[in-house]
């Protein structure tokens, strides 16, 4: 299968750990004051702290796959680099939905996980991405584009606008991915994982945990 295609796969709204059950921390922000003005420099923030570590994660833990590395020491470094509790519990959420699925799919690719007791989002799919032979540029890739149309998808829900303003929030944000990609493509060690933190996203994410009226798990 052509690996356009199968990252198309990975990208797809239909996922059971896409848009539609996840917000990106966006629904909290919004209940806290959050503008749909404010929505193009959050999708930024998070490229550059929240996104930038789950991406270099995944090229990691895809590194580690690839030459028999400890996949547990990654996701280590990827749970030592994200001091929220909720974040820490929506990934690895993410991470559980996203093992059912490649067990379904590519059970090949679950001896791989064995030694990660509940691998987060981005460790599954650095493990994912070995076995599909997907390089490392076009997954970080893909978890930037993600995290971006998974706000943008939800603020539509959250704060209904113009489709096509949203649209243009994703276009704009594209060349952001690409630089994300770039910086991350050649990690190799856990220890070379971006450590960049973002306190109000951790905030609100922790609030949004608590919380017993929400749109979204996350």
């Amino acid at each position: 299968m052509h690996p356009d295609l199968l990252l198309m796969l990975l990208a797809d709204a239909r996922l059971p750990v896409a848009g539609h059950t996840q917000s990106a921390t966006v629904e909290a922000a919004i209940a806290h004051g959050l503008t749909t003005h404010d929505v193009p420099a959050y999708v930024r923030t998070r490229l550059q702290s929240v996104t930038l570590v789950e991406a270099g994660t995944a090229v990691v833990a895809r590194h580690a796959a690839l030459t028999g590395a400890s996949v547990d020491v990654v996701e280590t470094a990827w749970a030592a680099r994200t001091p929220s509790a909720a974040l820490r519990a929506s990934s690895r959420g993410q991470g559980r939905a996203l093992v059912r699925l490649a067990g379904r799919l590519w059970p090949e690719v679950l001896p791989g996980l064995a030694e990660v007791r509940a691998p987060g989002r981005a460790t599954v799919l650095g493990v994912v991405a070995a076995h599909l032979a997907l390089g490392p540029e076009p997954l970080a890739r893909l978890i930037g584009y993600d995290d971006v149309q998974t706000v943008c998808a939800a603020v539509l829900k959250l704060a209904p606008t113009d489709p096509s303003v949203v649209t243009g929030w994703v276009v704009d944000s594209l060349p952001d991915v690409d630089r994300l990609a770039a910086t991350v493509a050649h990690l190799e060690e856990p220890a070379d994982v971006p450590a960049v933190g973002c306190p109000q996203i951790e905030a609100w994410a922790e609030a949004h945990a608590r919380t017993s009226r929400r749109l979204f798990r996350a």
